[in-house]
């Protein structure tokens, strides 16, 4: 396969991946407020938090309201992490490699972008926006649905799955990490209703509330983050997600699971060995914040040697690999 083809390929699913997560974290944020309306406006700035881009976001509009919020995380085209910024690259990707994709894939992803760019999608945002984002979210699940079951599971697939999996671990890495920093407990509030509230909005964020009751009976911070990034089990884990990466890069490579040819192997096997052997409470002592940032800088480490291993890119040093 041409590495331009796989680079094109791996950052199509990074975009739509990226694109959904953004749509989920307002949609949770929206039925947050039904149940803590007298706290509106300090509930939308850790969404821009999350991305780690309050100085685009602050330079271009006035405050931390709802309608800016929406306006820049799902419209504007000069923020390279926009929804819809996002799904043009998707779709602009899709372009340079349909005779590798399905041909659903490409008409479901054309059709995407058309819809959200149109003049008429900002004002449908801003009027029901729980449908809008909801909507928005089931588009991405069926393009992931149509990857899986019109395309053949060869090398083309596993980079979708690897861009995918590194998307989604980052972005969960991401929303713990700012919402454990804003949610840590108050001694009047712990396991009070507002605490309880927030802790679920965590795990709506990633899709986990349901698949945590299963496993755990109550809600606690340490409990969240325990299931967010060591469940072995969860899809939306960073270590379930790390696993499933380094399953597909080797699948690619032909290597046995135990070895480590190249330097993305090497990076994502030491990833997924340290999740593997670290629990809640190591991360606790160690701190979280410092842990999860130590987590994301990794993340990172191992999207740039797959870049240069696989596609002949070598990342900037200092840059963003938030962004291609």
């Amino acid at each position: 396969m041409l590495s331009r083809v796989a680079n094109s390929i791996y950052w199509m699913c990074r975009y739509i991946e990226r694109a959904e997560n953004v749509a989920r974290f307002i949609s949770v944020n929206l039925n947050l407020l039904l149940d803590m309306p007298s706290e509106k406006g300090k509930h939308w700035e850790p969404l821009v938090m999350i991305t780690g881009d309050q100085k685009t976001f602050e330079k271009n509009y006035p405050g931390y309201v709802q309608d800016a919020v929406i306006r820049f995380l799902t419209f504007d085209r000069g923020y390279s992490n926009s929804i819809l910024t996002c799904l043009a690259a998707a779709r602009e990707n899709g372009r340079s490699i349909r005779e590798i994709i399905s041909s659903e894939m490409w008409e479901h992803l054309n059709n995407f972008y058309l819809e959200l760019a149109d003049n008429q999608s900002p004002t449908f945002a801003l009027e029901d926006p729980h449908r809008f984002f909801k909507i928005i979210q089931m588009r991405s699940h069926l393009f992931t649905g149509l990857m899986d079951s019109t395309m053949s599971h060869g090398e083309a697939w596993n980079f979708a799955r690897i861009g995918m999996m590194i998307e989604r671990a980052d972005k969960t890495s991401r929303i713990l990490d700012v919402k454990y920093f804003m949610l840590l407990p108050q001694a009047d509030l712990v396991n009070s209703p507002i605490d309880n509230i927030q802790w679920m909005a965590v795990l709506k964020s990633a899709s986990a509330f349901e698949m945590f009751r299963k496993a755990h009976h109550h809600i606690t911070p340490r409990k969240v983050a325990s299931f967010l990034i060591f469940d072995s089990h969860f899809p939306r884990s960073i270590r379930h997600c790390i696993s499933k990466a380094q399953l597909c890069l080797h699948r690619i490579t032909e290597s046995n699971p135990g070895s480590a040819n190249n330097t993305a192997e090497k990076r994502i096997g030491r990833l997924k060995a340290d999740l593997e052997y670290t629990d809640i409470d190591e991360v606790i002592d160690h701190g979280m914040h410092e842990y999860l940032d130590g987590l994301q800088t990794r993340i990172n480490q191992v999207d740039g040697a797959i870049g240069t291993t696989f596609f002949n890119l070598k990342p900037l040093i200092g840059a963003a690999t938030n962004e291609q």
